[in-house]
């Protein structure tokens, strides 16, 4: 018999050779544009700190007061004695915020999906997912033992024919609101009209949308204008919110079988009173620093405008993800290490995090980026398209 750490090793050889094996960087510092890579400042274009709260002083504040209230860790699971009035106070405000009936507050995006999905289909019912969904969406769909359907990426009118012919008592839909490597939004008013045709559930990953899209950041729902019953809205809160954790909102019957049933919330002590705190303060400066949405937004026009010219393809997006396809790992790692030496990080994203073939470099602004280090990327990625052209490597 083959020792397992020969087949193990064999395995990430093969990667190796794809150009597909990952590395960590440490980064030192708090969070924010610059960032220290081995001692060295550096550029980052990196993280998904959307409107740059992840280091902002309310937050800080929030911490330490909601320290000396509660403590650091909550020590039971949510259903024994971990559920703070903080939490509750923060499940409150959520549900408001996004105008929905009730909230649940989970320990992240991932254990969020992975508990939802398999809570309200099962066996004899119908998972619709998008094909670019992300990676928690569609390992909660396969848990759950119900029928896993994927169709076409933004394929409204595919999907339409999936539903037609479906059978099953329960119909689910799955979908990002922002896709996390894209950048697009989804087509959310169709897929909810669909719903109404075909009696079916949505549930809305906005893990990219929430705090950054809509009326003061209340999400791609809110960016559509859309409200119905039908709908489940999950939003993280380690992005645009700076901190961490999620939660799901919508009808009160569904949240309150889900607390009862979600087995990545009954099973996992609760997150840290601290956090609802430091959330709590996020929230009011989403309702207040309306600044950061615009000046982000000015960022996104003024970088894709900068890049238009280059030898690449800039995918279609009005978010804060701006996906740079250059198809050939090895070209995705090479640019990205072409930018590194210039003390620039963006990062190399290879499959099976996207398609095989779509290698790309992610580019995540935020709100606490300046006009100056956008351009400062803009002049680099040029001068990298001019030469790589020259090169022969384009």
């Amino acid at each position: 018999m083959p020792d397992l750490r020969d087949e193990i090793g064999a395995r990430l050889q093969q990667l190796q050779e794809q150009k597909l094996l990952r590395r960590r960087r440490i980064v030192d510092g708090p969070q924010g544009p610059l960032l220290a890579i081995d001692g060295k400042p550096t550029l980052s274009f990196c993280n998904n700190d959307y409107l740059g709260l992840a280091n902002h002083p309310a937050l800080a504040a929030a911490v330490q007061e909601s320290l000396a209230r509660f403590g650091v860790g909550a020590a039971a699971s949510a259903l024994i004695s971990g559920h703070s009035s903080i939490c509750e106070e923060l499940e409150i405000a959520l549900a408001a915020f996004v105008g929905m009936p009730r909230a649940l507050y989970f320990s992240n995006g991932y254990m969020a999906n992975m508990g939802i999905v398999p809570a309200l289909a099962e066996a004899g019912d119908t998972v619709f997912s998008d094909r670019l969904n992300h990676a928690c969406l569609i390992d909660g769909a396969r848990l759950s033992g119900a029928e896993f359907r994927i169709y076409p990426h933004g394929d409204a009118a595919r999907l339409e024919q999936l539903l037609a012919k479906c059978k099953s008592r329960r119909k689910l839909i799955l979908t990002d609101g922002v896709f996390s490597m894209d950048g697009d939004i989804a087509p959310l008013p169709q897929l909810l009209a669909l719903c109404e045709k075909y009696d079916a559930w949505m549930l809305v990953d906005d893990a990219h949308g929430f705090g950054v899209l809509g009326p003061q950041g209340r999400g791609s729902l809110a960016h559509f204008g859309l409200s119905s019953p039908r709908l489940l809205y999950m939003g993280t809160l380690g992005k645009a919110a700076g901190a961490a954790g999620a939660f799901v909102a919508g009808d009160p019957v569904l949240i309150e079988w889900l607390m009862q049933r979600a087995r990545t919330y009954v099973f996992t002590t609760a997150s840290p009173p601290l956090l609802a705190g430091a959330l709590l303060a996020a929230l009011r400066l989403f309702e207040t620093e309306d600044w950061r949405r615009r000046h982000l937004q000015q960022l996104i026009i003024r970088l894709r405008e900068g890049l238009a010219a280059l030898p690449w393809t800039l995918l279609p997006s009005e978010t804060a993800i701006q996906a740079l396809i250059v198809n050939d790992n090895q070209r995705a790692l090479d640019l990205m290490a072409d930018l590194l030496e210039q003390d620039i990080w963006v990062p190399a994203i290879r499959p099976p995090t996207v398609p095989k073939g779509t290698a790309r470099l992610r580019i995540s602004l935020s709100a606490a980026h300046t006009a100056e280090q956008v351009d400062r990327l803009i002049a680099a990625l040029c001068a990298l398209g001019e030469k790589y052209t020259a090169e022969g490597r384009a």
